[in-house]
């Protein structure tokens, strides 16, 4: 209920008051049955404004740092996460990913729409980044159909680290969806999961016209991060202590 009460009522017409989404596609996305939506993500407020657009419920697979922050914030963030239907997900390790594929695969078997980022991660930079096999597995699996979306203009509204958002026009565009049921029962290939993947991802650069890198966006923010601090300390070298 307070799922609906937020789209409808509380944040969804404020969201489209100050967005004003251009919404291109939305015919793509079926009125009933389930589906896998796999969009890029850019920006905190994706988990917001796709679903404030949506006629569907939508649920997304959320990291778990959205539900365990510390303090009074964190308490409300995990509230507000939770009160909307999204599902916590572990990001580290195998196991992670595992279950979160069963939670996943559990939205699914209740013919609902399932929302994912194949990146894992919000990208640092605007860029694309390689997809990862959990969505692949899932569509293969489920044998759902993957609708591709972009979000356009909300790295520029919301960048990383940035609370309150910028004013600026943002398009989300979603694509035709995207049959795999020519590799049922082959979702334990990993050269398949590959494929499916990398065509997921390719439909999503297509509509979003982003910059692509082939390479994890996690391990990319690590990289950058340990070469932004490698030059502060060439700059900024420590003095001995005598």
């Amino acid at each position: 209920m307070f799922y609906y009460v937020l789209k409808y009522v509380l944040l969804g017409p404020l969201l489209r008051l100050v967005f004003r989404p251009r919404i291109e596609g939305l015919e793509h996305v079926p009125d009933t049955g389930a589906a896998i939506v796999a969009g890029n993500h850019l920006s905190f407020s994706d988990h917001f404004l796709m679903p404030a657009i949506l006629k569907r419920r939508i649920t997304f697979l959320a990291k778990k740092e959205y539900f365990t922050g510390p303090g009074v914030r964190g308490r409300l963030t995990a509230a507000f996460f939770r009160s909307a239907g999204q599902i916590p997900v572990d990001r580290t390790g195998k196991e992670a990913g595992q279950a979160a594929i069963r939670e996943g695969l559990g939205v699914l078997s209740k013919d609902e729409l399932l929302g994912i980022y194949p990146e894992g991660t919000r990208s640092h930079d605007g860029r694309l980044y390689k997809g990862k096999v959990g969505v692949a597995v899932m569509a293969l699996k489920a044998g759902v159909p993957v609708i591709p979306c972009a979000m356009i203009g909300t790295f520029e509204a919301q960048p990383p680290g940035k609370v309150i958002p910028n004013i600026h026009p943002v398009t989300i565009r979603f694509g035709k969806p995207l049959d795999f049921s020519r590799y049922a029962g082959m979702e334990n290939e990993k050269a398949i999961l590959r494929a499916v993947t990398d065509e997921i991802m390719y439909a999503i650069l297509s509509l979003s016209e982003q910059e692509y890198v082939d390479q994890y966006a996690a391990v990319a923010k690590a990289e950058q991060e340990a070469a932004t601090k490698a030059d502060k300390e060439r700059k900024f070298p420590r003095l001995p202590i005598s």
